[in-house]
C-alpha cells in the first residue's frame, strides 16, 4: 500500500484534465476523450472525483484504478457480451471502438437501499409499493436482499437534466429501444451482475447495485461500454459484517466512494450551495480505498503509474501509435 505521506505529496499532481495534441476533445465529469482514425476513440480517465453532480476534487491513482479495474471486468465478462475495448496503452487510458450510446442507464439492484430520489429504499420509504413497475410487499427493512436482482432503468439526463425513472416496459413503449435489443441488454446486464456478485463475494464484498451503459457498434451489435463494477459506478458492502449489522438495524459497512458523500452530507452539503472544504486526509483515504478495492476484486497487486501523468501518458500514446 502506498504510504499516506507519499499520497499527500501527490495530491497537487493528481490529473485534473488532459490537453493532448488531438482534435475534438470532449470532457465528462471524470473522463476526457478524443476521436481517433479508424472509428476509434481515446478515453483518458482522470483523477477527478465527482459526487452530487459536481466535481469535488482530484484523488491520486483514482483514474488509474477506474481504467484498469474496468479493463479487468471487461475481460471477465467478454464471454457474456462484447465490449468496446481495443487496447490499454496507458494505466489511465483506453482505446475503444466508437459505439452509439444507448440512451438508457441500466441500473441493476440486488438490495432495497439508497437515499437518492431514484433509489428503491427512498421510494419505498415514501410509501410507494409499485416502484419501477415492480410490486414490493409491506414490512421490508432497509438494506434487505431482494429475491432476485432487478433492472430499474432511467433516462440519461432526461428532460430535466437529471435521470428520470422508467419501467422496463416504458423503455420500448417510449421508443428508446426496440424490444429485441432491450431484451438482449437486460439479459446481458443480469448475467454481468451475477458474475460481479460471484467475484465480489470471493473477495469478501457484496456487489449491492451498479450502473451499466451499452452502445450499438458499427456492425449493429450491442456492446458494453463506459465502466464496469468500479467504486464510482457500483455500491459495495463488506460481506462479513452485513448480517449482524442488518439484524441490529444498522447500515452495512460501505466499501466504495459513499464515505465521501457521507462526509459532505455531515457538513450539510448535498449538491446545492458552496462546496465546503475538506481535509487532505479525506482524499488520501479515498485514494487508499480505491486501490484496496482494486486489489481485493482482481486479486492483483496495484502497480502505481508514474506521476506526473501527462509526461507518461504522452510517451505511452506515442509508443502505441495513437499520437
Amino acid at each position: 500500500m502506498i504510504s499516506k505521506s507519499d499520497l499527500l505529496k501527490l495530491l497537487p499532481n493528481a490529473l485534473d484534465e488532459t490537453n493532448l495534441p488531438l482534435p475534438e476533445r470532449q470532457t465528462g465529469k471524470v473522463r476526457d476523450w478524443y476521436n481517433l482514425p479508424n472509428k476509434q476513440r481515446l478515453i483518458v480517465t482522470t483523477d477527478r472525483l465527482s459526487a452530487f453532480d459536481h466535481v469535488l476534487t482530484r484523488v491520486p491513482f483514482k483514474g488509474q484504478v477506474l481504467n484498469q479495474l474496468s479493463a479487468w471486468w471487461f475481460e471477465q465478462t467478454r464471454d457474456i457480451i462484447q465490449n468496446h475495448i481495443v487496447s490499454i496503452p496507458d494505466p489511465n487510458a483506453a482505446i475503444v471502438k466508437i459505439a452509439e450510446p444507448i440512451l438508457v442507464e441500466v441500473i441493476v439492484r440486488g438490495y432495497i437501499t439508497g437515499v437518492t430520489s431514484t433509489a428503491l429504499w427512498y421510494r419505498y420509504s415514501l410509501g410507494e409499493r409499485n416502484i419501477y413497475g415492480y410490486d414490493f410487499p409491506e414490512g421490508l427493512q432497509k438494506n434487505t436482499r431482494l429475491p432476485e436482482p432487478i433492472i430499474t432503468p432511467t433516462t440519461k439526463g432526461g428532460l430535466t437534466g437529471h435521470d428520470e425513472r422508467l419501467t422496463c416496459a416504458e423503455v420500448v413503449q417510449n421508443g428508446l429501444l426496440d424490444e429485441k435489443t432491450w431484451k438482449q441488454v437486460q439479459t446481458a446486464a443480469l448475467a454481468i451482475f451475477k458474475r460481479g456478485q460471484e467475484i465480489a463475494g470471493k473477495a469478501g464484498l457484496i456487489l449491492v447495485d451498479t450502473k451499466y451503459e451499452f452502445g450499438i457498434a458499427r456492425d449493429g451489435s450491442v456492446v458494453l461500454i463506459d465502466e464496469v463494477h468500479t467504486p464510482d459506478s457500483s455500491r459495495f458492502w463488506k460481506a462479513d459484517t452485513y448480517e449482524p449489522r442488518f439484524t441490529a438495524g444498522k447500515d452495512p459497512e460501505n466499501f466504495d466512494k459513499e464515505f465521501v458523500r457521507i462526509a459532505y452530507a455531515d457538513k450539510g452539503y448535498r449538491g446545492d450551495g458552496e462546496i465546503p472544504p475538506m481535509p487532505d486526509e479525506l482524499w488520501v483515504s479515498a485514494s487508499q480505498r480505491y486501490i484496496q478495492i482494486y486489489e481485493m476484486l482482481t486479486g492483483q497487486a496495484f502497480k502505481a503509474g508514474a506521476y506526473p501523468i501527462e509526461e507518461r501518458l504522452l510517451a505511452n500514446l506515442k509508443n502505441a501509435g495513437a499520437l
